[in-house]
């Protein structure tokens, strides 16, 4: 629907009901009003017709006194007209005021308007009269039901963004946290043989040129995903990292003087969700090792085996007890994180420490699906 012709039928829909009503109010007491009534009387009874109509057009804005309003002005419109039997103004804002205000509010309006539809007992047969009192909760029930589902649609939505800005900031600490220890290392090592071997220190300065590159195209990456483009849709024109990268991710910290011996068994190719998380949980892993193990080596495996997927960082450093910030990085963050992707994907997550108490361990079990079992690939170094 063309945008001016759906705000068109918008305004149509709000303005219909207080014209309707209160044109039909302000008919009904003259026409059921007997031959002596006093004129008077009558007036009022149009005048209230009216004041009804007319206070529905502030309904959604202003429920409350609205309700008072159109109870008021029903009364007087039951007692002179009793054969109009609906109170109709006052159905109208019921239902408006139950759709955005909560019981404790909306319970009162509703007794309210039971109490002025009793008066059908004094004119109108038991059942009509019966019938009538029914309307209203029947309104209210229905109105309720509404906003209930609205309720949990907010909250529903509140909840994806809370979970998103979560992801986006675990994407970010992983990405941060790595390239910012891979270049501080190398950084340190270029320092110390600046002097004595200008060659390896020109290795270590290309390697903390590559690891900046490489934070700054993940950074792009995830801020691009973010980011909706002029189309309307996401922009994200990089790959996310796969369990293929670990190669390139464990690089730069053999560059960096620390040994990782790496084995990857696994069907292939895993969904993606999967591969990504399992990336990121391998590469906080080695972000602690880097950080806070003081390790002379680390071995990660990764294979499936009875539908999991099992990954394996060993380092043989300092234990839990004993390295800085053995909570995981920056305070405890780091293995928190790793723990909130295996537990987002159905998997479990241990940081313990290695065998004989040396050393640290990350164990991460995430389940495969039944249709992953395609033939493996393998990488071991």
């Amino acid at each position: 629907m063309p945008p001016a012709l759906s705000s068109r039928v918008r305004q149509a829909a709000r303005s219909a009901p207080p014209l309707l009503i209160g044109l039909y109010l302000m008919m009904l007491v003259p026409a059921e009003a007997g031959g002596g009534t006093p004129v008077a009387l009558v007036a009022l009874g149009v005048l209230a017709g009216a004041v009804q109509g007319a206070a529905l057009w502030w309904r959604r804005s202003d429920p409350v006194p609205v309700t008072a309003v159109c109870l008021a002005g029903g009364l007087v419109t039951q007692l002179l007209a009793p054969d109009g039997i609906f109170p109709w103004a006052g159905l109208v804002v019921l239902g408006s005021l139950t759709v955005s205000r909560p019981p404790r509010v909306s319970l009162p309006a509703l007794g309210g308007l039971l109490a002025l539809t009793s008066l059908n007992f004094r004119t109108a047969p038991p059942d009509e009269a019966q019938f009538a009192m029914a309307v209203p909760v029947v309104v209210w029930a229905l109105a309720e039901a509404v906003r209930n589902r609205r309720a949990a649609i907010e909250q529903a939505a509140r909840r994806a963004v809370s979970e998103e800005q979560t992801r986006i900031a675990r994407e970010l600490h992983d990405v941060i946290a790595h390239s910012v220890s891979v270049i501080v290392v190398q950084a340190a090592a270029a320092d110390d043989v600046f002097d004595q071997r200008p060659d390896q220190a020109r290795a270590s300065l290309r390697s903390i040129e590559s690891a900046g590159r490489a934070a700054l195209a993940e950074l792009r990456r995830l801020l691009t995903a973010v980011r909706p483009t002029e189309g309307g849709g996401p922009g994200d024109r990089h790959p996310q990292p796969r369990l293929d990268g670990l190669e390139e991710l464990a690089e730069p910290l053999r560059a960096a003087g620390l040994p990782v011996t790496l084995s990857v068994h696994v069907p292939g190719p895993l969904p993606a969700g999967i591969e990504v998380s399992a990336y990121r949980i391998v590469q906080e892993a080695l972000t602690n090792v880097l950080r806070h193990a003081r390790a002379h080596g680390v071995s990660v495996s990764v294979r499936a085996a009875s539908g999991m997927l099992e990954l394996d960082v060993l380092d043989d450093g300092a234990g839990p007890g004993k390295r800085a910030g053995s909570g995981g990085s920056e305070g405890g963050f780091g293995i928190t994180g790793m723990r909130e992707r295996a537990a987002a994907l159905g998997g479990t997550l241990e940081a313990t420490s290695g065998p004989d108490g040396r050393g640290f361990r990350v164990r991460a079990r995430l389940p495969l699906p039944t249709d992953a079992l395609e033939p493996e690939r393998k990488r071991t170094r």
